[in-house]
């Protein structure tokens, strides 16, 4: 039977005998350090078994006597011979014996006689390493014991630990967040899970400085447990010195090896070698860890071996190695790399290390490539002709891959040098200009970079020359116009059809794509079709790949959401196929807004959350879900989290990411400070960011952007400057076929007409901003992007209501209302019709009230009534405004929900008094107070929960306090942790 402690223990216990049963006999086999003391010792304190007496004898200790057991069962101070003992205790007894390996051969005399005369109700547990075992399978020795007939004996050998069982150890002696995945896998690995290897290297990385922190590369520093370097250093050396170069190969080899390669790698010769991989068996210095392949049983062994051999002898078993590991198949080539490199042949090492960063990025593995290139291109007094075939390759597999840190600050220094032929310094500089604006967010250098290396690549008639003009033609980034762009579209398109490379083609053919796709090209459908053409050649179709991912990202831009998933999945398909995890992540992240804007926001957070972990070493190309999740942290009134992601948790500012993300999350920014009453700063904020949008000139990227910009100028009183934006944003689209930045327009004329029509106490003008919300938000319904779409029908709702309305003064009158309303029971619906659609005042979209001198229209000199909603109107608005709210809950805009609710009591307070035997509210929150708690622990002050909800801040502040009494809370932190328990 094959177990772990545990369960080794639960089988014994059920083995052991009653009082009168035959006796039982257990054989309980582990390696070094598998737990078999600790086994006996868990038997001999476990309460609630049969209770024999429990004698323990510890072999290869003062002869082989049984010693002094611990706590409870404490032998005489002078133990008798084991067989007198049986004499003179004849009730049944629970031996334990411990090591029978250690034991000699008069202790095995006497241990034997012992265990054949076991009586009645009696049992014993014997633990050895079968390893060490002077007969291999005979615990005992020879001949076969006399076993008595009724003597039940049953075989136990200790499994090591399997991996869970390895992060309990490590969580327990570990910090949570050391307790990584990367460092339990490696604890793991090196140990093979033997229990005592655990615990002692787990001490060792806890121990370590600076602080652990749960990489892999901090468990291989922490070196070799001296428990284990003692056992295995003490086996080897137990050999005779003819027949240790075999335990040495298997040191450097470090890993299950063949017979003929251990006898290779060792210099022995293959009858000498034989004979000392037999006797490093026979001693336990080596195992067989599968048929036919030998090593260490424990992997961290071969570091405690390989410290000790003599350097000169050392430096020659690693050459062997190195020949040996490039005759298997498939190559690993880092490997034998590190191998010549430790024998000290540098050319060898060099060329390994090439053929290793080519294997890696043939399959993918970018990651590894750019590891193994970085700490090569790393080093010192590297050769110049070395340092021109690696650093390409690094750059190759960084512009492909996820990271791209440490690579950008090695090519920066490789470009330097000028002994590098020019067109190696061009390549170079070409994919550090690649990382710079794709990877980093350096824009601005990065496009000095790219104009260089276009330049020395085209002075050289490199085919990469276009590949530098086809960057120059990506229009995301900040700070350049769109014209610019263009001109390099020309140069690239002309300097493709030049090189007569097909993959350069299709390069500059997915920038074309992304370029026209940008500003809403209407022929850019036709474009796309041409790069869909299938291709054999790897490099078209990675480039194919990033252009169909590109022109899906920009399809979720212009509003094309029905286009977007075939992109995705094409591009992807492509991606994976051809080894581009760049542009694989690219993808994931597009899904991300896809699913903002299309209403998918159940789990959305999280997986916002875990894109950004997983990209932790890029950052920049987490910047899609670090808007996405800031965007839903507004929905949901969560005010603090959500300045914090819109602010990439301050990796990147706003104006430093790509043109059409910045806008949306200055957008997002700016509605958040109208929300606060902070005006001045949102129109501050509105300049700065459209300026970037101008600048640009790709108009349909000011969708995200516009009507929040607009409507902070029009509050702050720059009317001219608001109505200027939204001239230039319907100029700037032109013709271009981009729904999403259409609807964006209508929704801005409506913003901008609202905010006038208050200002100036015209009706007639809020029930025209009411028409042009409704035709924005049938605009958002086609698209769809049902968010969007509320927000629109609420604004048209808001104005409905708000020129159906008298004299409101300053607009105190509407809190008065909604605090009259927040006294009674808000399910009651038999108030008059008359009060449900009084007064309610003119609110704005941050749901100030806004007061009118007069309640008609100045024309001329003369009065003219101002038209006014019929009723009919109006209870069609207050149902939309019913279905808005209803629509917020289920997206999960919480913040949005309340707004939208509140505006409703303002014109539907209930009546006061309850109907009879409706409960009270006495021990519970009632529905308002849980509304403004929620907010409260959200982040919002009083003064903005009051803006939000029609509220005065005293009714407000009355409503936090009695949510604070009902939960038991002590504060509004504490009130957060309460809430959960709150009707």
């Amino acid at each position: 039977m094959i177990t772990t402690c545990g369960s080794a223990l639960r089988s014994l216990v059920c083995a052991l005998p009653a009082r009168h049963a035959e006796p039982v006999l257990m054989y309980v086999e582990g390696a070094a350090g598998t737990g078999k003391s600790h086994l006996l010792q868990e038997l001999a304190d476990l309460p609630g078994t049969p209770d024999p007496a429990r004698r323990w004898w510890r072999c290869g200790t003062d002869g082989g006597s049984p010693d002094e057991p611990p706590e409870p069962s404490e032998p005489p101070e002078n133990p008798e011979e084991p067989e007198k003992e049986t004499e003179h205790r004849p009730g049944p007894t629970l031996w334990l014996v411990d090591d029978v390996h250690r034991a000699g051969e008069d202790e095995l005399r006497r241990l034997r006689r012992m265990l054949e005369g076991l009586g009645p109700g009696s049992a014993a547990v014997v633990t050895y390493r079968p390893e060490e075992l002077a007969v291999p399978g005979l615990p005992l020795g020879g001949p076969p014991i006399a076993y008595p007939a009724g003597l039940t004996v049953l075989r136990n050998r200790l499994a090591p630990w399997d991996e869970e069982r390895v992060r309990r150890a490590a969580a327990g002696a570990l910090d949570e967040s050391c307790c990584t995945a990367e460092a339990v896998a490696r604890v793991h690995e090196r140990t093979a899970g033997v229990p005592r290897v655990v615990v002692d290297l787990l001490a060792m990385v806890r121990e370590q400085w600076p602080a652990f922190t749960g990489t892999a590369a901090e468990v291989d520093a922490a070196g070799v447990p001296p428990r284990l370097a003692e056992l295995v250093l003490s086996r080897t050396h137990a050999l005779a010195p003819e027949d240790r170069p075999a335990v040495w190969a298997a040191a450097v080899l470090d890993g299950p090896a063949g017979r003929d390669e251990l006898i290779a790698v060792s210099g022995l010769g293959a009858a000498a070698g034989g004979r000392a991989l037999l006797r490093a068996l026979e001693s336990a210095a080596l195992t067989e860890l599968d048929e036919g392949r030998y090593g260490f049983a424990v992997p961290l062994a071969a570091s405690a071996v390989r410290a000790t051999v003599p350097g000169p002898v050392r430096q020659d078993l690693h050459r062997r190695t190195a020949n040996a590991l490039s005759r298997r198949q498939p190559v690993d080539w880092a490997a034998v790399a590190d191998h010549h490199r430790a024998a000290g042949d540098g050319h060898r090492w060099l060329r390994a290390v090439e053929r290793a960063a080519e294997a890696a990025e043939a399959s993918g593995r970018h990651e590894q490539a750019i590891t193994l290139l970085e700490r090569t291109l790393a080093l010192p007094g590297l050769p110049p002709q070395a340092r021109a075939r690696l650093a390409p390759l690094l750059a190759r597999n960084a512009v492909t891959g996820l990271r791209s840190d440490q690579t950008v600050e090695v090519l920066a220094q490789i470009v330097q040098d000028a002994a590098l032929p020019q067109a190696v310094r061009g390549e170079l500089r070409l994919d550090l200009g690649l990382m710079l604006c794709n990877q980093m967010g350096r824009f601005a250098e990065g496009w000095r970079v790219l104009e260089i290396a276009a330049a020395e690549l085209h002075e050289v008639r490199s085919p990469l020359a276009v590949r530098a003009m086809a960057a120059l033609v990506s229009p995301n980034w900040p700070g350049v116009s769109l014209d610019v762009h263009r001109g390099w579209l020309i140069r690239a398109e002309a300097a493709a059809e030049e090189s007569g490379d097909d993959a350069m083609r299709t390069a500059v053919l997915a920038n074309h794509v992304g370029l026209a796709m940008s500003w809403a090209d209407p022929e850019v459908w036709d474009l796309l079709e041409r790069l869909r053409v299938k291709s054999a050649d790897p490099a078209c179709a990675r480039q194919a790949a990033r252009g169909l991912c590109n022109a899906a990202d920009s399809a979720v831009w212009l509003g094309f959401h029905g286009r977007v998933g075939d992109l995705l999945a094409e591009g992807r398909e492509l991606s994976v196929r051809t080894g581009a995890p760049y542009t694989e992540h690219s993808a994931m992240a597009t899904r991300l807004l896809q699913e903002w804007w299309t209403g998918r926001w159940l789990g959305l957070d999280k997986r916002c959350e875990d894109f950004v972990a997983a990209t932790a070493d890029m950052p920049f190309i987490a910047s899609d879900a670090y808007v996405v999740r800031g965007l839903l942290a507004v929905a949901q009134g969560d005010w603090g989290e959500a300045r914090s992601w819109l602010s990439q948790q301050g990796t990147f500012a706003t104006e430093k990411l790509p043109v059409p993300l910045g806008a949306a999350a200055a957008g997002a920014v700016i509605r958040l400070m109208l929300a606060r009453q902070d005006v001045d700063d949102a129109a501050e904020r509105a300049r700065a960011a459209w300026k970037v949008v101008a600048d640009k000139g790709v108009w349909p990227w000011a969708a995200e952007l516009a009507p929040w910009a607009v409507e902070a100028l029009a509050r702050a009183g720059d009317g001219a400057t608001a109505r200027t934006m939204v001239r230039n944003f319907s100029q700037g689209l032109g013709p271009g076929d981009a729904p999403a930045a259409r609807a964006a327009l209508v929704w801005s004329r409506a913003v901008l007409t609202e905010t006038e029509a208050l200002a100036q106490e015209r009706r007639d003008g809020l029930l025209e901003a009411a028409r042009l919300y409704e035709e924005a938000a049938a605009a958002y319904g086609e698209l769809p992007r049902p968010y969007s779409q509320a927000l629109t029908t609420e604004g048209a709702a808001r104005c409905v209501l708000a020129a159906d309305t008298g004299d409101t003064g300053d607009g105190t009158e509407v809190a008065a209302a909604a605090d009259a309303a927040d006294t009674a029971d808000a399910t009651d619906t038999t108030a008059s019709p008359a009060r449900r659609t009084g007064k309610a005042g003119r609110i704005g979209k941050t749901g100030k009230a806004t007061g009118s001198a007069s309640p008609d229209r100045k024309t001329g000199g003369e009065a003219v009534p101002a038209p006014a909603p019929d009723e009919a109107a109006t209870t069609a608005a207050l149902a939309e405004l019913e279905s808005c709210a209803r629509r917020f809950t289920d997206l999960g805009a919480v913040w949005d929900a309340a707004r939208a609710r509140a505006l409703l009591r303002t014109r539907q307070p209930a009546r006061k008094g309850r109907p009879p035997g409706r409960p009270s509210h006495a021990d519970q929150l009632s529905p308002r107070e849980e509304e403004v708690a929620q907010l409260a622990v959200a982040g919002l002050t009083n003064r903005e929960i009051a803006a939000t909800l029609h509220l005065s801040p005293r009714t407000v502040e009355q409503h936090i306090a009695g949510a604070m009494r009902k939960t038991g809370a002590l504060s509004r932190r504490d009130l957060a942790h309460r809430l959960g328990g709150a009707p």
